[in-house]
């Protein structure tokens, strides 16, 4: 036996690399040894009859078909070529929109469980509807069943944080114009700006006469413009934006800047008064996060095209309401599997703290479903300063997400990750194999409503979230293997 191998090793220098109990490695430092502290975490938690179901998942017969199925699933998202196609009137164009029906973010919830921001909101929309005169009648009216919720995702619609929508708000349109999902089309309202807006719960005067000046103004002629302009290509916008320094969820100055351009020229071509096009310019201008709302149908359109693929395992919706956080995966599209939101980690604004902070909330965390926002933060290394962390930071998130999804998009190429593809496709047995939970750039708005955003962070879902998709997708995965057993 040749033991000089283990003799030079031993004569050093040592680097040892430990994974268990911190002081078992103390020798190893007192004798010089440059050490590495491993930190292991057991699969799913450690949660034995979680650990079953995912080995049974990741093993033959089930494992070779989930596999296809992922691989089916994702191609049509990387395929998917949204285009902003126009702008319309919630009732005039969502899918099953009613006179009654207000859509807000997340899984369902009911105006009993609702946070203080989405009550916000909904108090607004009331007075915005004029189906109430003063904020007291608008929660009353609420808590009697005047107006019925249902979630956003449930009419292949989209709103950030609170994501109220009601029948007379204007909406982008956004079409599939590739892929196989030709033609589907996903909806998002126009973005308010920020500080003290309907989305992070406010509803004061100039709320609502900012809203009343988005309908009245700005949708029409961002209608007729669009109608002059002809369609744009979201995802063209997004590339562009990834290798300006945007994420597509919390930085979306390079978007707006982009999207600004393509629409100006053919304003001023719509015969618009010029006031009213400087108006709506300076508006749209005025605005970072104006793209956001654009960001998200596009994502939304993306991972819309992966439901319905039988045996897939891969995410297309995580939203929250500020209650619950709920996801859903391709195969088993409308479905909601759900946790508690969680708190942000983040910077607040001057004069809050955590103590004011409302759990997370909102649909934008479709975007990074669809490999945007935080999988996407090595490309914009400037959002830790408004998340949190440093530019290093941003970059192993994006490589960390990296390790629990099923491919990269190439047409959304990372320049401090050598042009890689964004990471895309959240695999949910990856997520619990590797105890992995996703990463999400958010606002945090304030628990209490009418006050609006108080900071912005990182988040992400809780493990009851996946621990109860992985149960009903085994079973899921068993039943469909009896009906539909492999030739």
């Amino acid at each position: 036996m040749n033991l000089e191998p283990g003799r030079a090793l031993l004569r050093g220098p040592l680097v040892v690399a430990h994974a268990g109990i911190d002081e078992m490695v103390q020798g190893c430092r007192a004798a010089g040894a440059t050490t590495e502290i491993v930190r292991f975490a057991p699969p799913a938690g450690g949660d034995a009859d979680a650990v079953a179901k995912l080995d049974r998942l990741l093993s033959a017969p089930i494992a070779p078909r989930v596999d296809e199925a992922n691989r089916t699933a994702l191609a049509p998202v990387l395929a998917s070529r949204p285009h902003l196609v126009g702008v319309g009137i919630a009732r005039d164009v969502v899918p099953g929109m009613a006179p009654d029906l207000f859509l807000h973010a997340g899984p369902p919830v009911t105006w009993e469980r609702m946070a203080g921001p989405m009550r916000g909101a909904v108090v607004g929309g009331m007075l915005l509807e004029g189906l109430a005169h003063t904020p007291e009648e608008a929660q009353a009216l609420a808590a009697q069943g005047r107006v019925r919720f249902d979630p956003c995702h449930h009419h292949r619609t989209v709103g950030p944080m609170a994501g109220l929508v009601t029948p007379s708000m204007p909406v982008w349109i956004v079409e599939d114009r590739g892929g196989g999902a030709e033609g589907k089309r996903t909806y998002c309202t126009l973005n308010e700006g920020l500080g003290k807006v309907l989305r992070f719960g406010a509803f004061g005067e100039e709320v609502i006469r900012r809203l009343r000046f988005m309908a009245e103004t700005v949708a029409p002629v961002l209608a007729e413009t669009l109608a002059v302009r002809g369609p744009v290509d979201l995802g063209h916008l997004m590339a562009q934006a990834l290798q300006m320094g945007d994420e597509g969820h919390n930085r979306n100055r390079a978007g707006t800047s982009l999207l600004f351009r393509e629409l100006a020229p053919a304003m001023a071509r719509t015969g618009r008064p010029s006031d009213q096009i400087a108006e709506v310019l300076s508006f749209l201008h005025a605005n970072d996060h104006t793209f956001l709302n654009l960001t998200m149908p596009m994502a939304k359109c993306m991972t819309s095209a992966a439901e319905g693929i039988p045996f897939s395992s891969m995410l297309t919706v995580m939203a929250r309401n500020g209650t619950d956080f709920g996801i859903q995966l391709a195969s088993m599209p409308g479905r909601w599997f759900t946790g508690p939101a969680q708190l942000v980690r983040g910077l607040y604004f001057p004069g809050y703290g955590d103590g004011d902070a409302n759990p997370d909330l909102g649909d934008s965390a479709i975007t990074e479903t669809a490999g945007l926002g935080a999988f996407s933060m090595a490309a914009a290394p400037a959002i830790v300063q408004f998340v949190g962390g440093t530019a290093q930071d941003a970059l192993a998130t994006s490589r960390r997400m990296g390790r629990i999804t099923l491919g990269r998009n190439p047409g959304f190429a990372i320049p401090s990750l050598g042009f890689q593809g964004a990471p895309t496709g959240i695999d949910l047995r990856r997520v619990l194999e590797l105890n992995l939970l996703p990463t999400i750039n958010t606002g945090i708005a304030h628990r209490s409503a009418g006050v609006g955003q108080v900071g912005a962070g990182l988040v992400s879902p809780p493990a009851e979230c996946f621990t109860n998709a992985l149960s009903a997708f085994a079973e899921y995965c068993d039943h469909a293997l009896r009906e539909q057993p492999e030739k």
